[in-house]
This record gives C-alpha cells, structure tokens and sequence, in this order.
C-alpha cells in the first residue's frame, strides 16, 4: 500500500469504532470490600479488580488448570492473559475471544504484534487505556515458552457466544468505558446512525470481569441480512461454511463480538494488519465499505460458535 492510500485508509476509519477514555490521575482503590458477582462463590476486592497480576476466576469449575503465564502473567511486562481475555477465555468486546482459536494461529498473531505487523487502525498512543498497546507490550516481553503455553491453553478451551445483535435506529446512550461503551448513567435514547455499538447488559459486572455478563450489539436495520449475503459471497469462502474457521491458520469468526471484529476489519483495510498471511484479507477489505463491515460482523455475531 502506497503513502498516500494509506493515509486515504486511516482518514476512513470512524472514531466511533476506538472508544478510548483517558485513564487519568489514579485514585483511591478499596482493597477490603468484598465484590460479587451472580452465581458464583467467590469474592474479590476493587484492588484485585484491577491488578493485571491477577485473574478474577469467579467460576474455577469451568476450565482447566491456567499456567502460570495465563493466571499471574510475569511481572513487571507480562501482564496475566486471563486478566483481560478471562479464565475461560471468552474474551470481552476490547479484546478477543480466544477460547477455541487454533494455537499456530494465536502464535502467530503474537509473533504479528511484536513485529509490528499487526497494529490497531486507531485508538491512541496511551498504553495504559489502548488495549491492543498493551498487548502489543506483552508480546514483546512474553518468552516464546510462555507464549506456547498461554496458545495451547486458550486453544483448549470452547468457545460460547455472550450476547445478541438487535437492528434499532435508536439505541441506549452511551458513555465511552476502556474500550468499549457503557450504558449512560441518566438512561436515555440517542440515534445509531451508521454505527455498529456493543455494550454490556450489566456495566458493573463487566467491570468485574464477569465471563457471563451478555453483550446486545446494535446495528441499523437491514444489517443482518446484508451480511449474511456478504458472508456467503465472501467471507465463506476462506472461513468455512458456518464461519467456524479452517484449519489452523484462518480463525473461527462465529459468535465472536461484533464490535471487535469490525475493527479487525478496518485494520486490514487501512493496512495497519500487515502480515503476509492477512494479504487476502486486506484484498477483501478494501472492497467493503463501512456499511458492508457493520453487517458482516453483525452476521458473524449472530452465528453460534
């Protein structure tokens, strides 16, 4: 891709699609309070919360045993996988669902962001709020052995979907969280527009890092038939018939979160996803316009993984 067409990619990539908040002056943190989330025994406090050094595993019943690298990661670089992708591996709409994917496949993505040839099409420069920095940070610093345990761990695990894709033109209002939207503290209605805008059923179990907290993604209308035409003219041919992946090096794409696959989409079209193995990829999405990737990853999300 020249200079000049991929500048032309990146002006055509919508800011609405990076929901990025400042993480701003760090405040006081409860260490002592116990947090709870349904149906599960386990208690967690505000600091266990948000120490990257620590998986929340409110259900340690629903997986196997997580390597070290997965549950306490290494400090002072190597945030814990589980962390942000949960213990489960199901993921949440910032981050990938990793539950499932082929263990060359995650190998590779991870060899792509410590290479640089896997970037976010957008998002920011601050490291501490931009999910795909971090990772990028982790990718750097994780050894080639952790690297091949947190794969095959993740690879081990099956994959569920978490939530629903609804067609409004008026959605709930929003405010922006880390990395994704919240439902607006006053409740409310506010236009969609052309946007594709995924928030959680429950904003402070997902904060929790609850995996069983659902996800409704909101799409225009029309969107979901749109994109099953699109998925069974295109994305089909290289995904598989139920978008459930082949072989080891193309990843799974149904009942993945809507909102994350529709960045990796503009990714490949604004060239920011630059790896050999995504050329077709990037071929194909130079093809779509926004409205074609909003309904294609409607249509993925809908499907059962």
């Amino acid at each position: 891709m020249t200079h000049v067409a991929l500048l032309v990619a990146l002006l055509q990539v919508p800011s609405w699609a990076f929901p990025m908040h400042s993480a701003g002056p760090p405040g006081s943190i409860d260490s002592v309070t116990p947090l709870h989330v349904p149906g599960s025994q386990a208690a967690f406090t505000e600091a266990q919360v948000n120490d990257v050094f620590f998986v929340l595993d409110w259900y340690p019943a629903s997986h196997p045993t997580m390597p070290d690298v997965v549950a306490r990661g290494r400090k002072p670089s190597v945030i814990a996988c589980a962390y942000c992708h949960l213990a489960d591996g199901a993921g949440r709409p910032e981050n990938a669902m990793l539950a499932g994917l082929p263990a060359v496949y995650i190998m590779a993505q991870l060899a792509d962001m410590k290479s640089g040839a896997r970037r976010a099409a957008a998002g920011g420069t601050d490291i501490n709020v931009v999910p795909a920095l971090r990772m990028a940070a982790v990718a750097r610093a994780a050894t080639s052995d952790e690297a091949e345990q947190a794969a095959h761990y993740f690879t081990s695990l099956r994959p569920r979907q978490r939530g629903q894709v609804v067609e409004r033109t008026e959605v709930p209002k929003t405010v922006v969280g880390r990395g994704l939207y919240l439902p607006a503290p006053g409740g409310g209605v506010e236009p969609l527009g052309q946007r594709l805008i995924e928030i959680p059923e429950d904003a402070e179990r997902h904060e929790r890092h609850d995996p069983y907290v659902a996800y409704v993604t909101y799409v225009p209308p029309g969107s979901i038939a749109h994109g099953h035409t699109l998925a069974t003219t295109v994305c089909m041919t290289c995904h598989g018939n139920d978008l459930r992946g082949v072989g080891p090096t193309v990843p799974p794409l149904a009942g993945r979160s809507p909102s994350y696959l529709l960045r990796q989409l503009l990714a490949f079209k604004s060239g920011t996803r630059s790896s050999t193995a995504g050329a077709p990829m990037r071929a194909v999405a130079a093809t779509l316009s926004l409205d074609d990737m909003i309904a294609a990853a409607a249509y993925a999300g809908t499907l059962a993984p």
